[in-house]
């Protein structure tokens, strides 16, 4: 083996969504680093990309939900709408893309395999799925939280004679005018898909596997004079968002539940559930919506009573009304519950009357009743996390696969680095902030091109973590999740939404003010947790300056 011969690349940015092409402009434009992108799809925008479904759009506000660095793509961005639909999101991502010239970095419609760490030389060799191996020293993964499609095993599902689809992966020529529709799930994805599907549909069966607490999204246009006072002090709005638990733009609450009257509860829910957004309604009611359990059981009653006002068919109305803890992702759409009151919508309940077989048909449940559909949807969601890696190869040192040494319990050093993995770095991997996605990809994207910078400097090219930090931080993102009513319930967000799959904790509950806390520690303390280790080739290169790498979180 030639250890002296040199990769043509720096780093590898796999996908190319928000973290994607945020990874593609700091390490390229910013550090002058020689990168490339490999997306499977045939363009930018990863979850925009894919996610086409009717009614698909942002539930973060859209003010909040894109990129920090970029205020001049936003400054010529005519935006108003409070939540940006799935074709807004995606064309201005690719304004972002071309704005700063990455296109030409990217190769699309091409799949990573593989990914093997050559220890000698200290070089990733990445396989791609037309069988070119290409070498970099950095490989960053940015793969999506949200990327693997999970799919239900039911019997018979080869047999249905209709149209199958998963909303993850929506095709361009399905049309939904007229049709009998039948749909599986009600999660993030089903709530938006069910009132557009029940709009044009003929006729649209709604399979609840579980029922869901929905608030209104509230979906109002931006204030004109809102507009240019956020343009005015973009700086200081993403600032102050930065020192925010979950960072969705609103003011977290810090008052607790219990500590008010009844009557000012309901009152602070109200005012709530008028100005819509699931996070607002679960962060920005009480503080302690998410810990406490009697403040938990009052925004329950509070959602509770909303569906028996709104939906006019009170055993519907019953089976759309949860039992257990507020806990999952927080979600919302509006009219959600309303279109449970129209005649061409049915509602069946999985729990009380399972799915028996999908036949030529359509749907058999367990009753004996036959539903004749035309399209069957799937808005079952993704293998969360950790999902997109376990169908690639990654090896890391002496050859051991990345799958096996998470096992049971996928793991990781801030969400970002992996013990006997070195220069790999994840955005969004297990463990990572919980939060509003994009400033939390920010933060990561940043901290990763910290640290390849900062090696560059010293020459020290391979940048690993130890164990004991991995450790440390699993078992401090667990206590975080204990602390919390979250692990209470069967969610995606703990990976349980995999049939036969525990409850596993993926992520970190502290909120991003603490996790950039962290960040701004490790600095402190002299990168507590990574080594920096020369390799074969330590002729640093050149950096633009120390400025580049010396702030990671500022």
């Amino acid at each position: 083996m030639d250890i002296d011969r040199k990769p043509a690349i720096d780093a590898i940015v796999i996908g190319t969504g928000i973290a994607g092409i945020y990874a593609l402009h700091k390490l390229g434009n910013e550090l002058k680093l020689k990168v490339r992108g490999f997306e499977k799809g045939a363009g930018v925008g990863g979850t925009w990309f894919w996610n086409r479904y009717p009614g698909a759009r942002s539930d973060t506000e859209s003010f909040v939900y894109r990129y920090s660095f970029d205020q001049e793509t936003y400054d010529g961005w005519n935006w108003t709408q409070k939540y940006a639909s799935q074709g807004q999101m995606l064309a201005y991502l690719n304004a972002v893309v071309d704005r700063h010239g990455l296109r030409p970095l990217i190769r699309f419609n091409t799949r990573v395999v593989a990914a093997t760490f050559d220890e000698a030389r200290g070089v990733w060799a990445v396989e791609t799925s037309d069988g070119e191996v290409v070498e970099a020293r950095y490989l960053v993964t940015s793969v999506g939280v949200l990327s693997k499609l999970n799919k239900p095993d039911l019997p018979g599902l080869d047999r249905f004679e209709g149209r199958q689809v998963h909303t993850g992966a929506w095709p361009d020529d399905l049309s939904l005018e007229g049709r009998k529709v039948g749909v599986i799930g009600t999660g993030s994805t089903g709530v938006q898909f069910i009132p557009a599907a029940a709009a044009v549909a003929g006729h649209l069966t709604v399979f609840q596997r579980s029922a869901q607490y929905c608030v209104p999204a509230g979906n109002d246009q931006l204030s004109p004079d809102f507009i240019r006072e956020y343009r005015a002090n973009f700086g200081g709005y993403w600032d102050q968002l930065r020192q925010t638990r979950i960072a969705c733009g609103f003011a977290e609450a810090g008052v607790a539940a219990m500590s008010v009257s009844a009557e000012e509860r309901t009152r602070v829910f109200q005012e709530h559930w008028d100005a819509g957004n699931g996070f607002r309604f679960m962060f920005g009611t009480f503080c302690d919506i998410a810990i406490d359990p009697a403040a938990n059981e009052a925004a329950c009653d509070f959602i509770r009573e909303k569906i028996a006002t709104i939906v006019t068919d009170p055993a519907t109305a019953a089976k759309l009304s949860p039992r257990e803890p507020y806990a999952k992702r927080p979600v919302c759409a509006d009219g959600y519950y309303e279109t449970y009151n129209r005649p061409n919508v049915e509602l069946v309940d999985l729990k009380a009357n399972p799915i028996a077989e999908v036949n030529k048909r359509g749907v058999r449940t367990a009753d004996g009743k036959q539903h004749d559909l035309d399209v069957l949807v799937y808005a079952t969601g993704f293998e969360c996390v950790e999902g997109s890696y376990r169908e690639m190869r990654i090896a890391g040192r002496d050859g051991k696969l990345l799958v096996d040494h998470w096992g049971d319990r996928p793991c990781s050093y801030l969400g970002i680095s992996v013990h006997g993995f070195p220069n790999l770095f994840m955005v969004l991997g297990p463990n990572s902030v919980f939060s509003n996605l994009a400033p939390a990809i920010e933060t990561q994207v940043d901290w990763i091109a910290h640290l390849v910078g900062r090696a560059e400097q010293l020459g020290q090219l391979t940048v690993d973590t130890d164990a004991t930090a991995e450790d440390e931080w699993t078992v401090q993102c667990e206590h975080m999740a204990a602390y919390t009513l979250f692990p209470q319930v069967k969610s995606w967000i703990f990976g349980a939404n995999i049939e036969g799959r525990p409850n596993r904790v993926l992520f970190f509950f502290g909120g991003l003010a603490a996790y950039r806390e962290k960040l701004a520690e490790i600095v402190s303390s002299g990168y507590a947790g990574y080594s920096f280790a020369p390799a074969a080739f330590h002729t640093p290169l050149r950096v633009p300056s120390s400025d580049s790498v010396a702030t990671p979180i500022a």
